[in-house]
C-alpha cells in the first residue's frame, strides 16, 4: 500500500466556520478511497492550534516519523515556509498541485515550484513558462471530479436552470439578463439571497436541474481595486515590497484568461446537463454539443437555454455522454494515477 503524507487546507479557505473545503472533499477523499494509506496534515488546523512556526516544525517531524512514499502538497499561500519544503524535498519525494497558474504563476507559483521534486499545473501555457525560467519538474494536469462523492442521484427535475457559485465578476449581470428574458434561474452560494448550501445539497441540485450553468467569468475587479492589489497586501493593507509590483501587475493582467474549474467536471460527473462558458483548452476534455454545451455571450446563452429546455431528449443524451466521458477520463483517481506513475511513486509504476 502506498503511503502518502497529504499536506493541504482542511477547511474552506482555512476557516472552520465555513466547513470542509474543496481540497478536503476532492483531493483528500479521493486519495483515501483510492486505497492509499493517507497521513493527513491539515496545515490550517495546525496553524490555528499551534501557530505558523510550530506548525512548520510539526510538518517536518511528521514527514520524518511517517517516512511516506510521497508528500503531496496543495499550497494556499506562504503558510508553509520554503525552507521547510526544501528540507522535506531533500529527504522525500514531493509534489505540489499549483492551482490558478493562469494568474498566480507570476506572483506565486514560479517562486515555489523549484522547492518541490515535482509540480503540477492546470494551465496549458504554464509548462512553457516554467521551462523558460529553468524549472523542468512540471506536469500538466487538470481539475476533475471526485466520483466517490459526485454521483447521479436520479429523481425528478425540480429546477429549470441552476447556478451554484459566488456572484463574482459579471455573474450578477448575466443572471439578471436571463431573468429578464423570462428564464427561471435559481442561484446558490455565498452572496446570493439563497445563501450557501452543503456539499450534499449541491450534488442534489446538479442532478435535479434540467440545465446547470457554469459561468466562467469570475474575476472582474474594477480598475481601482485591481490596481490597489498591485501595491497593497490583502486586508492588512500593508505595502507590498517594490520588487513584487511587476509580478503583481502581470498576475492582474493574466486574470483576463478564462480557466477551467472543478465545476466543469463535477456537473457532468453527477449526470447533469451543463452549459458553460469557454475556457482554456476545454475542447481537449469534452466534445462541444455532444458532451457539454458552450456559450459565446449572454445572448447566445439565453438562446441555448430556451432551446435545451424544450429539447429534452437531446439534453439527456448530451448529459449521459458527458457523464460517461467524465467517469472514463476525468476523475481525480485517474488524474492522480497518471501523476504518480509519471513521477515514480511506489505502487503506481505498473498501472
Amino acid at each position: 500500500m502506498t503511503k502518502i503524507l497529504y499536506i493541504a487546507l482542511k477547511y474552506d479557505y482555512g476557516d472552520p466556520k465555513r466547513g470542509f473545503g474543496f481540497e478536503h472533499y476532492n483531493f483528500y477523499d479521493s486519495l483515501v478511497n483510492m486505497g492509499n494509506e493517507v497521513v493527513y496534515f491539515p496545515f490550517d488546523e495546525a496553524m490555528i492550534n499551534y501557530g505558523k512556526e510550530k506548525m512548520n516544525e510539526l510538518l517536518l517531524e511528521t514527514a520524518r516519523k511517517e517516512n511516506p512514499d510521497l508528500c503531496f502538497f496543495f499550497l494556499f499561500g506562504d503558510e508553509i515556509k520554503k525552507e521547510t519544503v526544501k528540507k522535506i524535498s531533500s529527504e522525500f519525494l514531493t509534489f505540489n498541485w499549483f492551482a490558478d497558474d493562469h494568474w498566480r504563476f507570476y506572483n506565486f507559483s514560479r517562486h515555489w515550484a523549484s522547492c518541490f521534486t515535482w509540480a503540477g499545473t492546470t494551465d496549458s501555457e504554464a509548462p512553457e513558462k516554467y521551462n523558460r525560467i529553468g524549472i523542468k519538474n512540471v506536469i500538466k494536469t487538470q481539475w476533475a471530479c471526485n466520483h466517490f462523492i459526485y454521483k447521479p442521484l436520479g429523481g425528478e427535475k425540480r429546477h429549470d436552470v441552476s447556478f451554484v457559485g459566488q456572484p463574482h465578476g459579471n455573474r450578477p449581470q448575466i443572471i439578471e439578463k436571463l431573468r429578464k428574458a423570462g428564464i427561471n434561474v435559481k442561484c446558490w452560494g455565498k452572496g446570493w439571497p439563497a445563501g450557501r448550501i452543503s456539499q450534499d445539497e449541491m450534488i442534489k441540485i446538479f442532478s435535479e436541474s434540467r440545465i446547470n450553468l457554469n459561468l466562467t467569468k469570475s474575476s472582474k475587479d474594477n480598475l481601482i481595486k485591481s490596481s490597489a492589489k498591485i501595491f497593497l497586501s490583502g486586508r492588512s493593507l500593508k505595502i507590498n515590497p517594490p520588487k513584487t509590483w511587476i509580478d503583481n501587475f502581470r498576475s492582474m493582467q493574466a486574470k483576463k484568461r478564462e480557466q477551467i474549474k472543478g465545476r466543469t467536471f463535477e456537473i457532468p460527473g453527477c449526470g447533469g446537463f451543463m452549459i458553460t462558458g469557454k475556457a482554456d483548452n476545454i475542447g481537449e476534455y469534452y466534445k462541444e454539443n455532444e458532451e457539454i454545451v458552450l456559450y459565446k455571450n449572454t445572448e447566445d446563452l439565453i438562446n441555448k437555454i430556451k432551446y435545451y429546455l424544450k429539447a429534452e431528449k437531446e439534453r439527456e443524451e448530451i448529459a449521459e455522454k458527458g457523464y460517461k466521458r467524465t467517469l472514463k477520463e476525468h476523475t481525480y483517481e485517474k488524474r492522480f494515477q497518471d501523476i504518480f506513475r509519471a513521477i515514480g511513486v511506489s505502487g503506481y509504476s505498473d498501472l
